[in-house]
């Protein structure tokens, strides 16, 4: 696929290959290793807008980012309330932020049934009146959502026309209808119908895995971009692998995600969150099941390293 920049209101990526905000995985270490390793803009965890609004510290705490990390400050955010989704863009703790991202697009059951995420879809005109508010902060922003609720409700043409309308910087189709959630084809064409209704760029996501994945998403959609969410989880290389980057020292990087979530997070997080993190990595390796079952014995970060550098990833 051809790698380019990727012009976001103001602001210019280093490539078209995105990171998606994953809920407790896309923390600041995870972050930052991914745009190592070639991503061409990351994101947080998604947090809420009246948690920021009412100075939850846990929300807060996702909104970390390490002062050398050297790409855009991306932060998703969700809600269904315009007056409080602006005052989270206007308030201090995203003041760090260059990119505010709109989740129009979440499928868990919890935000959806509080009308927000991909609730979102079936309430056009208050999607829009969010928009239109996060703008009147000032922000660049961008919007992530689905192709629709089911199938007898596809919207993606239709609402990526809507999100530009309403001033969005850029869009992110997730080519899936909610009821979906993470299971089942990607619809090509309706992400494609996206890109052709608007004139800001359009990042294709879903279903990458690998780099053919990735050149199959952004060819038969048209899209300017591709972004990879669980597929980063598993694999953090593949950034590496869709922008060409060679030799890298897999097991170097984990150790240094290891060391810095430690450092950021403390050694409880850390060694919990890095079993979890390896064992993910692990997906495909000789004797996987047996090395995940020592990790999850692990009652240190320095057991967790132990393990780690007998890997071969």
């Amino acid at each position: 696929m051809q790698l380019k920049e990727i012009k976001i209101g103001k602001l210019i990526t280093k490539n078209n290959i995105f990171l998606a905000p994953l809920a407790g995985y896309t923390n600041s270490p995870f972050r930052d290793m991914c745009y190592l390793l070639g991503a061409g803009l990351t994101f947080t965890e998604m947090v809420s807008a009246k948690g920021l609004c009412y100075g939850s510290e846990k929300t807060k705490e996702l909104l970390y980012v390490s002062e050398d990390y050297g790409g855009i400050r991306a932060c998703q955010i969700f809600g269904n309330d315009p007056n409080f989704m602006r005052k989270a863009c206007e308030s201090e703790a995203l003041s760090p932020f260059d990119l505010i991202d709109i989740n129009m697009g979440c499928p868990v059951p919890k935000i959806y049934k509080n009308g927000e995420g991909s609730a979102l879809l079936d309430n056009f005109s208050l999607a829009a009146k969010i928009i239109e508010e996060c703008k009147k902060s000032g922000k660049t922003v961008s919007v992530k959502f689905r192709i629709g609720l089911d199938s007898s409700s596809i919207c993606g043409g239709q609402f990526a026309k809507l999100c530009e309308d309403a001033g969005a910087d850029m869009i992110t189709v997730h080519g899936r209808t909610r009821d979906k959630i993470y299971a089942g084809e990607v619809n090509f064409a309706e992400v494609a119908a996206a890109k052709r209704a608007v004139n800001i760029p359009v990042i294709a996501n879903g279903g990458v895995f690998c780099k053919k994945d990735a050149e199959e998403l952004y060819e038969k959609t048209g899209a300017d971009g591709v972004m990879v969410a669980r597929g980063a989880m598993y694999k953090p290389w593949i950034f590496a692998e869709i922008t060409g980057i060679e030799k890298v020292d897999k097991k170097g990087i984990v150790r240094g995600q290891l060391q810095k979530t430690r450092q950021i997070y403390g050694e409880k997080f850390a060694c919990v969150f890095m079993r979890k993190m390896i064992a993910f990595y692990l997906k495909g390796a000789p004797n996987a099941a047996e090395t995940r079952a020592r990790l999850f014995k692990a009652q240190t970060t320095e057991d967790v390293e132990d393990i780690l550098n007998e890997l071969s990833f």
